[in-house]
């Protein structure tokens, strides 16, 4: 089957209840369910919630049956959904639809608060419980049973892997809050991981890590300590400038993209054969920024075999100049998947959704994603219709 896949969570399926989702999944002209298998928290309105508008979802757990024994010394949290159904098992059974598992790797607070060996560290040591480090032994065997475990278990057609990398330092947690200007600088500088395992990592492959931490911290609190606001356009311009002076800052974020490819590596190596694996490279707008978070679009495509990119633009025009980068960027390698989201903050009109969509296709992405069902009102979800249906 292709992949025309509209996202979606267990506990909406399961208040809709299966057979009638695939049925309205299935009118849409859709053919892949794309279920997130493990998740963080959120606050999320959903337009068309039968039990009520406004849903939290349990921070950091599984929406499958998860088997301790492939996993180390961290292991999946069950969401309580599954005392009482296993939404992934019914839409598997239902067989009208493949099943693609939406992954969310090292992003998870519950787990990141239960493991601190295992979390990214700033330069100061501050843990950031949001995100397990890709560098991190454990962290990493807990990423790769995920994958092995739900294909394993689930006669699943593919995967789609977010957050295998680095979270920036902004990332919305809970009543992030300063009292003070953030700049792109101070965020990138911040975001830097030297837990012990980054730090040992980047020595072996000669940066001096110790020296280049104590920088970054040293330049950090005076920064601080200053009085300046440094407006936008110039920390872009600051932090472009000590990538290109500063060869460990170069050599640093060369190791990150090494060790998320070489993560993503040991999951494909891991998983069913048969088994589709995809990579949703970053949470920055345009893509190419996804580098920063040690994705490598080329090793990335080279390595899982599909990338799935997330066209959040406002116009298809900006879709298209993604499109145009990210083609550049991986020279061939791999496939490519577009997830859009039709409506707000997004593309907001259907006639830019459709422009967006035939930007895309136009430029050789056939394989397309739509994101969230239960976030989408049912006029949005119409639009995904008259798309798939080639209508205006």
């Amino acid at each position: 089957m292709s992949y025309k896949a509209i996202y979606t969570y267990a506990w909406d399926l399961a208040e809709a209840g299966v057979p009638a989702a695939t049925k309205e999944f299935l009118g849409l002209g859709l053919d892949t369910v794309t279920l997130a298998g493990s998740y963080h928290a959120g606050k999320f309105l959903r337009p068309h919630g039968k039990n009520g508008k406004v849903y939290f979802p349990e921070d950091g757990t599984v929406y499958f049956h998860a088997d301790p024994s492939r996993y180390g010394a961290i292991k999946p949290v069950a969401n309580s959904v599954l005392a009482e159904r296993d939404v992934l098992s019914e839409l598997i059974e239902q067989n009208e639809m493949a099943v693609n598992v939406w992954l969310v790797l090292l992003h998870n607070t519950r787990l990141g608060m239960a493991n601190p060996n295992s979390v990214v560290r700033n330069a100061f040591g501050d843990p950031y419980y949001y995100n397990l480090c890709p560098s991190a032994p454990e962290a990493r065997a807990y990423a790769i049973g995920l994958a092995r475990d739900v294909t394993q278990s689930y006669q699943v057609s593919g995967i789609s892997m977010e957050a295998p990398g680095f979270t920036p330092y902004a990332h919305g947690f809970h009543h992030e809050f300063a009292l003070m200007k953030t700049n792109p600088w101070l965020e990138n500088m911040l975001g830097l991981c030297f837990c012990d395992h980054c730090v040992a990592g980047a020595e072996k492959a000669g940066v001096d890590a110790r020296r280049f931490k104590a920088e970054v911290a040293g330049d950090i609190e005076a920064y601080l300590d200053s009085d300046i606001d440094t407006p936008t356009d110039m920390a872009e311009a600051f932090w472009r400038a000590d990538i290109a002076a500063n060869g460990d800052l170069r050599r640093y974020l060369d190791y990150r993209s090494g060790v998320v490819t070489s993560l993503v590596a040991e999951i494909r190596a891991s998983v069913r054969s048969d088994v589709n694996v995809a990579v949703i490279p970053s949470v920055a707008r345009p893509t190419a920024g996804a580098w920063y978070e040690g994705s490598d679009l080329n090793a990335l495509a080279r390595t899982a075999g599909i990338v799935e990119t997330c066209f959040y633009e406002p116009d298809a025009m900006r879709v298209k100049a993604d499109l145009f980068d990210i083609r550049r960027r991986l020279k061939g390698a791999g496939k490519l998947r577009g997830i859009l989201r039709p409506s707000y903050p997004d593309l907001s009109t259907q006639a830019e959704f459709m422009a967006a969509i035939e930007a895309l296709r136009d430029g050789g992405v056939d394989e397309l994603a739509f994101y969230n069902w239960g976030h989408l009102r049912k006029a949005n979800l119409a639009w995904i219709g008259d798309a798939m249906r080639g209508q205006a």
